[in-house]
């Protein structure tokens, strides 16, 4: 497997790869992988004939008091575990050759990043806009793939696809949880003492949502579930930043459960562990 560190021998060796008709899929991850990260590694080479990884713990995606210096890296391990999957290619660059001094382009992708995750990190979905496009452009990948947990993300990946006439194609992985439910996440790994037990109230309150729906035979009320939802967060002692059933294309509020809705869920654990989670309800 080869480790590149630069924009421009990752843009030649995927320049090289596609005159020679290769198909490349791209995964961008910030590293820590774990076994989310590894089935969006597999669902790539199953789709193409190689596959690029690529390790950048973006600044630009971290707001003020974010954990970005303290971002778990392990960047050996890392690239063992995406060698195991059949990753063909690391692309890991320094921050400095992503964004040198001269740098000031971003990219916003309007309404789809101001409610959920956006509305409480400012300039969050910017910063992802920004990096995907350049991951884009530097390795011109065939496809892409992206995990459902961070469902905001996927949603703007693919307005942002659309919109620009970027000619990748995006492919979602699902979410992998623990043997107890909990979503796969690198934050994980901040989960103290008795915060791991607590943590697991998302998925709780996603089960408890979809048990609710299940059991009726009439339209669901939105508000109702939320009071459900947000009752467990507040019971287990989490901080609910935000719980919102929304339309799985546009992110819109909806009044009553449907085939298209979303529980998006996203909770501060501990006081300092932020972690998201979402299902889709029917």
């Amino acid at each position: 497997m080869k480790i590149v560190h630069t924009p421009e021998e990752m843009t030649i060796w995927s320049n090289a790869m596609r005159r020679e008709g290769k198909r490349i899929s791209l995964v961008p991850t910030m590293g820590c992988l774990h076994a989310g990260h590894l089935s969006l590694i597999k669902k790539a080479k199953d789709l193409s004939e190689l596959v690029i990884v690529s390790i950048f713990v973006n600044p630009m995606q971290f707001g003020p008091g974010e954990d970005l210096d303290a971002y778990p890296r392990q960047f050996e391990i890392d690239c063992g575990l995406a060698e195991q999957q059949g990753a063909d290619i690391i692309f890991s660059p320094a921050p400095e050759k992503m964004y040198d001094d001269t740098f000031q382009t971003s990219i916003s992708v309007g309404r789809l990043s101001r409610g959920l995750c956006g509305a409480d990190r400012p300039g969050h979905f910017e910063g992802v806009a920004t990096v995907v496009t350049k991951l884009f452009n530097i390795t011109s990948p065939h496809v892409a793939v992206f995990g459902e947990k961070d469902f905001q993300q996927l949603a703007i990946i693919r307005q942002l696809v659309k919109d620009l006439n970027i000619p990748v194609e995006i492919i979602a992985g699902p979410i992998v949880r623990e043997a107890d439910g909990l979503a796969m996440s690198s934050r994980n790994k901040y989960l103290e003492g008795n915060d791991r037990q607590i943590a697991l109230c998302l998925s709780q309150a996603i089960a408890e949502a979809r048990k609710l729906i299940a059991g009726s035979t009439e339209p669901v009320l939105v508000s109702s579930v939320l009071t459900v939802v947000k009752s467990i967060v507040a019971d287990a002692g989490a901080v609910l930043e935000y719980a919102e059933i929304i339309d799985k294309v546009t992110l819109a509020t909806e009044e009553y459960v449907s085939a298209e809705s979303v529980l998006a869920v996203a909770a501060k654990i501990g006081g300092r562990v932020r972690l998201i989670d979402n299902s889709i309800l029917i």
